[in-house]
């Protein structure tokens, strides 16, 4: 059934400069709010931003049912403002929601709430080239109840902020083969709040070591690269554009699926395939051109300029004919109207 939202808005604007806020850190004026109780979605609003009134034994407090999305929305060349790829952030929404044991959300309530919430802020979407409204739907558990279970009651919400550039200079990464993101049978490929409160200790101790990030490699054998930091990992070798195959323990990356797929289009060589640090390490030795790149939401494509294997540096090519450059600006322009949108990934907002 159709969810009807009300709108509740705000007269006055109090965006200037977007450039100057920092991610994430200053929400725009209005967010979105579901509530999910007997059985039903229902109260749906669009609202001013405002802070939430939760009960100290709520579930999601103690037990972990917390999942996320990450989406972004793009000023175009018409004017029009872009949300991309709608239908694979919902699809991939749902699937986390499915791995924690919580309701679905009716594809006709996540695609309005956005499209509502989105037009009402529209003049907080930055114009600039690399600009864009982030956009975070996620969905928690609200039942007051001490007491491991699934929960009966929850909140959906969606709230966005500008975002410019995640990171400025390329990273400087090392391999982890002590601690893991995610295992086999986990939920490595939901976006659910542990994946990344788990994340955090390995993470930090590299930054005490000069790391920006770490490459994640494989719960079972330490062998085989997963993903990097928060991102998806992705090389450029021979040629050909290499990622790991997706897994229990990878996110099916929403960028991810856009750069592999732009590059088949334009005739690149992918291979989607379990890979390992040592190939990248023989890579290394023997001379070749390594491009490194984590590829997500957030960062959109964050070139690597070092990888630390075993304590030892190895640099990867950076130069401005790198193909990770050609893939981000392939995908930019899809974005912005100024290439065809082939593939159908352009939800407009007039």
């Amino acid at each position: 059934m159709e969810q009807t939202i009300s709108i509740t808005s705000h007269t006055e604007r109090k965006v200037t400069d977007t450039r100057a806020l920092p991610f994430g850190k200053v929400p725009t004026e209005h967010m979105f709010i579901a509530e999910y109780k007997d059985g039903k979605w229902q109260n749906a609003s669009v609202t001013p931003f405002h802070d939430l009134s939760l009960s100290p034994i709520a579930l999601c407090l103690h037990y972990g049912q917390t999942v996320f999305e990450g989406m972004k929305a793009f000023r175009m060349n018409d004017g029009n403002i872009n949300v991309f790829r709608m239908d694979k952030h919902y699809d991939r929404f749902n699937l986390s929601l499915q791995r924690m044991c919580m309701p679905a959300v009716p594809k006709d309530l996540f695609v309005n709430a956005i499209h509502q919430l989105v037009a009402i802020d529209a003049d907080w979407v930055p114009t600039d080239e690399d600009g864009s409204l982030y956009i975070r739907p996620f969905m928690i558990a609200t039942e007051a109840r001490i007491g491991v279970k699934v929960a009966d009651e929850y909140l959906f919400m969606v709230v966005c902020s500008p975002a410019f550039l995640y990171y400025s200079q390329p990273l400087r990464v090392k391999v982890e083969t002590t601690y893991v993101r995610a295992a086999e049978g986990g939920t490595g490929m939901a976006k659910c709040g542990g994946n990344y409160g788990g994340a955090f200790y390995p993470a930090g101790l590299a930054r005490e070591e000069g790391f920006d990030q770490v490459l994640w490699t494989d719960s079972k054998t330490h062998e085989y690269i997963e993903e990097s930091g928060t991102m998806n990992a992705m090389f450029f070798i021979d040629d050909t554009l290499i990622t790991p195959s997706l897994s229990g323990s990878i996110l099916d990356g929403v960028t991810r699926n856009s750069l592999l797929s732009i590059a088949r289009d334009k005739g690149v060589r992918v291979e989607e395939r379990p890979i390992k640090y040592t190939e990248l390490l023989a890579a290394f030795q023997a001379g070749k051109r390594v491009e490194a790149f984590g590829a997500g939401t957030a960062a959109v494509v964050a070139p690597i300029a070092t990888i630390s294997i075993h304590g030892t540096d190895h640099a990867c090519y950076t130069g401005k004919d790198a193909m990770m450059y050609k893939l981000r600006s392939w995908l930019y322009d899809i974005r912005i109207g100024a290439a065809p949108d082939t593939h159908h990934w352009n939800y407009i907002i007039r």
